[in-house]
């Protein structure tokens, strides 16, 4: 197979911002982005820097997206600064957070509706043997008791009448689904902890909604704007007019977490699939169902051609996977393009990897993908991971550590901005 030589414009600016300007936040973050735990969250403070960074440069900003909205921080923040917002993502898990966080709540409505369900899920009898302990996969990660306390627990939510309520309280139950799991704490991988002490199912919701009170409460003072999300695949969604000002999102990492296996507890007890893998499909670099190496490598601008094949002479299957991530990314940002207003602005936060000693350049593919699409003033702006700061280093189990003889992860990342003509 022969190397992509053809020549395209580089991007012209390159760290413009001054140095630290992405590095930290200046307030404290609401409690409600802490409802629900969520692997690799985007900063919420980046929200608003990118807001006044697209102001500055004269975007009016009226309506922020995010084409990979995960737990809804920018939904949130855009909420924080009274301005419209879509978002989608193809994970279910990812837009129920996300709709819970947006929403606004009436605090004496949420105690009541806390106390009705504890108050159902103590009369109710539990199931000698709930559907779900025909599942495999739950088996695996519960003792039968507490599979007949969730099912309680799951049922007594459900009692309430559909809408945003509901959705809080099964945002609390999904919360609590690891901690009273066999679910190794804190790990990035799906693996057992034979030695945990798994928690109790009334304890951890009772306290779970607390807490969810408590930042609904605080949310309060935020102006409710408009607001749309979605659950569905970005690449394939029919954009029929461009609607938003400012895009921020950050994309899936390629050799990063697979979020389908990550929230493995949460789909299949909120039936969203009887089997979790099949979420894998549509994701960002799947090769699920299937992939075309060769017709995947003949996309690839320059700089994705020469990585695929560098990850090639070292793996043949991570080289696959990195093809079709980086063709995705190149359809996202044509789908942005549709999305963003003229004059409008899109930012990219995105970080470099490395697999098996080969180093990643996710960021120099991003910017070549905005140049080749018709995208300006394409700049790129070191950014600090400051929540690593203080555990820059993985154990064998996943977790983080201040062990300097673990395995160090990524530090930085990258601000990608472009303009749309």
């Amino acid at each position: 197979m022969q190397a992509n030589t053809e020549p395209i414009p580089v991007a012209r600016r390159v760290g413009r911002t001054p140095a630290g300007h992405w590095d930290f936040g200046g307030e404290r973050e609401p409690l409600m982005h802490r409802i629900h735990a969520y692997p690799a969250k985007f900063p919420a403070f980046i929200t608003q820097k990118a807001v006044a960074y697209a102001t500055k440069r004269g975007v009016a900003v009226n309506r922020i997206a995010d084409v990979f909205c995960g737990c809804g921080t920018t939904a949130l923040e855009a909420k924080r600064l009274n301005i419209a917002f879509w978002g989608c993502d193809i994970n279910p898990v990812a837009t129920l957070i996300a709709r819970v966080k947006r929403e606004d709540y009436q605090p004496t409505r949420l105690q009541n509706h806390a106390s009705r369900v504890l108050r159902s899920f103590d009369r109710r009898r539990p199931p000698r043997h709930p559907h779900q302990q025909d599942d495999d996969r739950l088996r695996y990660w519960y003792d039968d008791d507490r599979i007949r306390s969730l099912a309680r627990l799951k049922a007594a939510v459900e009692s309430l009448p559909e809408g945003k309520y509901r959705d809080f309280f099964l945002c609390a139950f999904s919360n609590i689904l690891k901690p009273t799991s066999r679910w190794l704490t804190k790990s990035i991988k799906p693996q057992v902890d034979p030695d945990k002490d798994a928690a109790d199912v009334r304890s951890a919701f009772d306290t779970q909604v607390a807490f969810m009170i408590k930042a609904a409460t605080e949310s309060r003072q935020y102006t409710t704007s408009e607001s749309l999300i979605l659950t569905g695949n970005f690449l394939e969604m029919e954009m029929i007019k461009p609607f938003a000002d400012l895009i921020i999102t950050s994309p899936p990492y390629v050799t990063s977490y697979e979020y389908a296996d990550l929230h493995q507890l949460s789909t299949l007890w909120l039936g969203y699939t009887d089997d979790y893998r099949k979420l894998r499909c549509g994701t960002i670099g799947s090769l699920y169902p299937d992939s075309d190496f060769t017709r995947d490598v003949n996309q690839l601008n320059p700089t994705g051609h020469g990585l695929v094949f560098r990850l090639y002479d070292v793996e043949h299957r991570k080289a696959r996977a990195t093809a079709r991530y980086f063709v995705d990314m190149h359809r996202t940002v044509k789908q942005c393009r549709k999305v963003l207003r003229p004059g409008g602005m899109v930012l990219f936060v995105i970080g470099n990897t490395e697999y098996k000693g080969v180093k990643i350049d996710n960021a120099a593919y991003l910017r070549e993908c905005l140049v080749q699409e018709g995208f300006s003033e394409v700049e790129t702006a070191r950014r600090k991971v400051s929540s690593k700061t203080l555990t820059p280093y993985r154990d064998t189990l996943g977790r983080f550590s201040t062990d300097a003889t673990s395995r160090k992860v990524y530090a930085e990342e990258f601000i990608v901005t472009g303009r749309n003509p």
